[in-house]
């Protein structure tokens, strides 16, 4: 089976979610095969379904004024930031065709990660049993926050490639105020090839959950 890929480029992100759930529903029906959709948002902020409101650590006129939007939607996790020079991927995948549960779904799509830092980069990183997501160390490089409806996937993962760690001090990252959050253009000391860098993680994606390569969807 090929992977649809639908890259969005930089986009809103509530016409990425809108874009999201008509895809799901084709999905759903069988009217389209697993998808993965590729974005970078403008600033924004989500809240998942168990977030505490707290977590956002700035009054909400600060964020109006800066253009920041927040959004509560229903994927796991607590509060996450979104902005440019980061990879947003949003999986719409069947686990009922892929024949795998969603512990498995995450364990791969973490694994998707790991294996791309470590290969194209030398950095180790790994899972933290607590915490979901990608860390090198006790600073988080790829958040991961699903929502599973009818059998599939939705949401999915933010990896931090040239983004602007400053502003995640809006927020307490993913509700865990011990932990920190780092990006690949820290850990390397240079900017990365942003097109480069989204090639890579479609790349590892297919591989992760056994794709026989891409395809350009289009809307």
């Amino acid at each position: 089976m090929k992977l649809n890929v639908l890259n969005l480029g930089r986009c809103d992100y509530k016409k990425a979610l809108d874009i999201q759930y008509d895809i799901l529903e084709k999905r759903q029906k069988d009217e389209l095969g697993d998808t993965l959709i590729i974005v970078e948002h403008p600033p924004v902020i989500t809240l998942g379904r168990h977030a505490v409101e707290s977590n956002i650590v700035v009054p909400e006129k600060y964020l109006n004024d800066k253009g920041i939007n927040i959004y509560h939607i229903e994927r796991g996790g607590d509060v996450t930031y979104h902005g440019p020079g980061q990879i947003v991927g949003y999986p719409i995948v069947s686990l009922r065709d892929k024949e795998i549960g969603i512990r498995e779904f995450v364990e791969r799509l973490e694994n998707t990660f790991i294996s791309l830092l470590k290969d194209e980069y030398g950095i180790d990183s790994g899972i933290n049993p607590d915490f979901p997501g990608v860390w090198v160390g006790n600073n988080k490089i790829t958040a991961v926050g699903l929502a599973v409806k009818r059998g599939v996937t939705m949401h999915g993962f933010a990896f931090n490639v040239n983004t602007d760690l400053e502003h995640f001090k809006l927020i307490v990252p993913c509700g865990i105020s011990s932990k920190g959050v780092t990006c690949l253009k820290k850990l390397t000391g240079s900017s990365i090839d942003f097109n480069h860098a989204n090639k890579m993680v479609l790349d590892y994606f297919c591989n992760a959950f056994d794709y026989e390569g891409a395809e350009e969807l289009y809307l």
